[in-house]
């Protein structure tokens, strides 16, 4: 990964360039309540407009499954076009209410060095006119890769979290362009992802939550080779404490992956530390009813957070870690009755990348809780941007978007 060419590799003085940037931001009631990941692509666009380049962006924004999708407008970058403006007011920012045709061609031939123009949606294209589901986006059309990279000189991929998906606005653009490269934001991704995947400095610690152990099976096994301990909580952590034959009252289990969890625990033996107690209550939104030990009658409850014998047994393996990646919450932190888990892991974090350790968030449910529960990214050693990207990288799978980008 760390031998893809990146913005310093490549000459970009002068040129047209084509940046596949990540603005799949949240907007409620019309407006961006996050812009995060905006603020993340100024300085491979800082950069490119010091350059003098002529820049195209291309972004998806959620799932689109229908043509009401597109027709409601409430998918759309414009309001994204105008936040980007707002961070850049020297430069042009103009947006283009689509992302095929000659409307596209006319304003990419129009383009000045240093404008920058924001076509719409990328996955527009996964359904046509008549409502059909053709995912020419989502797919890697192609054609829909080849009439993007026509439209510059050099492509740059600088959105990490769409890069362990093939698309055409990534690897489709990437494989009909005669010069492609990474942006900063995912070169920095690279960088300090490969030093959780390659060689960790032991000892290595990785806390996985959140919900289901069939999204983490590669990760899991991946993690019993190269780390000293996998501590995991959250809504997983259920199916394997069922595997064990506890009673977890009506918490969240995939009987489907009972005998999974039951290799992996035999794989795992002394490495993996499971959740011991529990907050538990009879739904989401209630007020926590009981705390119970591993191993008492849960009486039909849910177990919705992690309590403070398990924390004490994280805490002992993690303060002396040097290397530590988590993902997936410990509890349901949307709630406030049951955030004190994740809470308290982040609180665990920030202390030892205080003292040294080198800590990683890997994005997704991980990240956006430590910012709800007021940290910042500055409290952890690193917090990626792509939560299925960070886990694919890390377990050692494909990631087509980095893949499909030149070598030095």
């Amino acid at each position: 990964m760390l031998s893809k060419k990146t913005l310093k590799d490549v000459n970009l003085s002068n040129k047209k360039v084509i940046v596949r940037v990540d603005y799949n931001v949240p907007i409620k009631e019309g407006r961006i309540t996050d812009n995060k990941r905006i603020v993340a692509s100024l300085p491979t666009l800082k950069y490119l407009i010091e350059n003098n380049c002529k820049i195209i962006l291309l972004s998806h924004l959620s799932r689109i499954k229908t043509t009401d999708d597109i027709k409601s407008g409430k998918k759309s970058l414009r309001l994204v076009a105008e936040e980007l403006a707002k961070l850049l007011p020297e430069t042009s920012v103009k947006f283009v209410p689509t992302s095929v045709g000659q409307e596209v061609v006319n304003a990419a031939n129009n383009l000045q060095p240093k404008q920058i123009i924001l076509l719409e949606n990328t996955r527009y294209n996964d359904v046509d006119e008549n409502n059909n589901v053709v995912k020419k986006e989502s797919k890697c059309d192609p054609e829909l890769g080849k009439f993007w990279a026509s439209l510059a000189e050099v492509f740059v991929n600088d959105a990490f979290g769409t890069v362990h998906r093939k698309h055409a606005s990534n690897a489709g653009i990437a494989n009909a362009i005669g010069t492609s490269c990474v942006g900063f934001l995912v070169e920095k991704e690279l960088e300090n992802l490969s030093k959780v995947s390659s060689n960790p400095v032991k000892p290595f610690v990785a806390i996985l939550g959140g919900a289901k152990v069939s999204d983490k099976l590669k990760i899991v096994n991946r993690l019993l080779e190269i780390a000293d301990y996998v501590l995991i909580g959250g809504g997983m952590a259920y199916t394997f404490l069922k595997a064990q034959g506890y009673d977890v009252g009506s918490s969240l289990v995939e009987q489907e992956m009972i005998e999974e969890a039951k290799s992996i625990l035999a794989k795992g033996k002394d490495k993996i530390v499971l959740t011991c107690d529990f907050v538990c209550a009879s739904g989401y939104k209630d007020e926590p009813s009981k705390y119970f030990n591993l191993g008492e009658n849960l009486n039909g409850m849910m177990a919705l957070d992690i309590g403070e014998k398990t924390i004490e047994a994280f805490k002992s393996k993690l303060m002396n870690a040097k290397t530590v990646v988590w993902n997936g919450p410990m509890g349901v932190f949307e709630f406030k009755n049951f955030t004190y888990g994740t809470k308290t892991i982040c609180e665990i974090l920030k202390q030892i990348t205080a003292q040294g350790a080198f800590t990683v968030i890997g994005g997704g449910d991980s990240a956006a809780a430590a910012v709800s529960l007021g940290f910042k990214d500055t409290d952890f050693g690193f917090v990626s941007t792509g939560g299925g990207a960070s886990l694919a990288l890390i377990e050692g799978s494909p990631l087509p978007g980095v893949d499909a980008i030149q070598n030095k």
